[in-house]
């Protein structure tokens, strides 16, 4: 059985519908561990030391986070800034993270249909995310077709249900 690392990032992680309750169905998963990146670095001072020994125990790594301006949220970003260093995650000796599964699981507040050409945000989301496939490219992952929990802001929970079992069957997959 695979060791999955779940690094949520929210900007509210108490005021999250979706991601609350995602966090709380993975985390009953023997396998899985769910670091809240907002939680344990309010204030964005990264113990790299620590965040890198999490990456190299673990055999998958999960990226949940609420769309936020087309990216995540600053939390991740400065999480990858901090953490993805030059001779951990990429450079000559930089092997740490390589064949290491990269899963998303993303959150859009809009619907599928928002993201297409003729939709509101004009770009399909998978375009949209094309950053973190360049990471995961960057550092030798092996980047995963990403899961969408689309249509957030008017979810019925019954959907939401759905999506959470689907989150759910993707981490008992590894």
């Amino acid at each position: 059985m695979s060791r999955i690392l779940v690094l949520t990032a929210h900007r509210s992680p108490d005021e999250s519908r979706i991601n609350l309750q995602l966090i709380e169905a993975v985390s009953l998963l023997p396998n899985v561990t769910v670091h809240e990146l907002m939680r344990e670095y309010p204030d964005f001072q990264i113990d790299v030391a620590r965040e890198q020994q999490l990456l190299e125990s673990h055999d998958v790594i999960v990226m949940m986070f609420p769309f936020y301006w087309y990216s995540s949220p600053a939390i991740l970003s400065e999480w990858q800034d901090a953490v993805l260093t030059y001779g951990f995650a990429y450079g000559s000796r930089g092997d740490r993270l390589q064949g290491k599964p990269l899963q998303l699981v993303v959150s859009t507040g809009g619907k599928a249909q928002d993201y297409t050409p003729q939709g509101y945000n004009r770009y399909p989301a998978l375009d949209l995310l094309l950053p973190f496939r360049a990471m995961a490219n960057m550092t030798g992952m092996d980047f995963l077709p990403p899961f969408l929990v689309q249509g957030a802001n008017a979810m019925e929970e019954d959907t939401l249900q759905e999506y959470i079992q689907g989150v759910v069957r993707v981490m008992e997959g590894f």
